[in-house]
């Protein structure tokens, strides 16, 4: 054989096996410049946000002072909560309020704090205001409302009459929104006279609507954590690569080792992204349930 023809031969088998080593390296460097610009753009993807706590409407008509002489009627919260459902079943067939312990205790402190610091307003001297004397209980709410009334009264009948009277207490009364109700009935000393105080706390629970999943959050964001670990460990790989012969035995092993940490990245990053789709889902869902009560 013509030593020319295989001198060639010998040249041209070089020079593949060059052009076939750069291109290889320059694909993988392209590779993980696309991964890192992926890695850039995933981090800056947010998960979906809450509404704060929603509008939590608070419906606060002015107390009403309905005066009157002492007696001996006993008042009972029981007995005000069946009148009240009464009065919504009357006036169009209203669901009745469920009795809920949270509103009951925060209405026994609304009661008892107006008689001890003698004020009959919906915000205490310090500033407390009803939405947050019921958070406070521990009660999340959507919507709420409170009804306040001082006075002597017959019964309870008289004392839910005297707020059906009332416009603004009506309201709160037969407000089809509102789920619960909370209700206190204290007897004490006011500015010296003696009276009942009558508390009622309305409530629509957070609860009405399924709040997010926070284990898909925590999962995500360890997700995340592993990612970046994973990122690492490539950018350590590649740049292990960079400073390994392309002709040396353990080049080819770099590549597949970085190779298979891309792979484990592509795959964590789908995860990702598929549970950061299932909680923005569930979080558009939590926002449209609560803006549409």
């Amino acid at each position: 054989m013509n030593k020319k023809i295989v001198y060639g031969s010998i040249l041209l088998l070089i020079l593949l096996g060059l052009w076939i080593g750069f291109y290889y390296r320059a694909s993988v460097l392209s590779l993980y410049n696309g991964l890192t610009d992926n890695a850039k753009q995933f981090q800056k993807t947010d998960l979906g946000d809450i509404v704060d706590q929603v509008k939590k409407e608070i419906f606060t008509p002015p107390p009403l002072n309905i005066g009157g002489r002492q007696n001996q009627a006993v008042l009972t919260k029981a007995k005000v909560i069946a009148e009240t459902n009464i009065q919504r079943y009357n006036h169009g067939l209203l669901p009745p309020l469920i009795e809920n312990a949270k509103l009951n205790a925060a209405s026994k402190d609304k009661a008892e704090d107006m008689f001890k610091n003698q004020y009959f307003e919906h915000v205490s001297p310090p500033g407390l205001d009803p939405g947050t004397l019921v958070k406070n209980s521990g009660y999340e709410y959507i919507v709420s409302g409170e009804n306040l009334i001082l006075g002597n009264f017959a019964n309870e009948e008289e004392m839910v009459q005297n707020w059906m009277d009332s416009p603004g207490h009506r309201a709160n009364i037969l407000n089809n929104r509102f789920t619960d109700i909370g209700v206190a009935v204290v007897k004490g000393v006011y500015q010296g006279e003696t009276a009942w105080i009558g508390v009622q706390e309305f409530g629509l629970p957070l609860s009405t609507c399924p709040s997010p999943s926070d284990a898909i959050k925590t999962e995500i964001e360890k997700s995340k954590i592993m990612l970046n670990q994973l990122l690492a460990q490539i950018e350590a790989k590649q740049a292990e690569i960079e400073n390994t012969n392309q002709r040396s035995p353990r080049y080819a092993a770099l590549v597949e080792e970085y190779n298979s940490l891309v792979g484990q990245y592509n795959q964590l990053a789908q995860t990702i992204k598929n549970m950061a789709n299932q909680y923005n889902a569930e979080v558009n869902n939590f926002n449209q349930c609560v803006e549409g009560h």
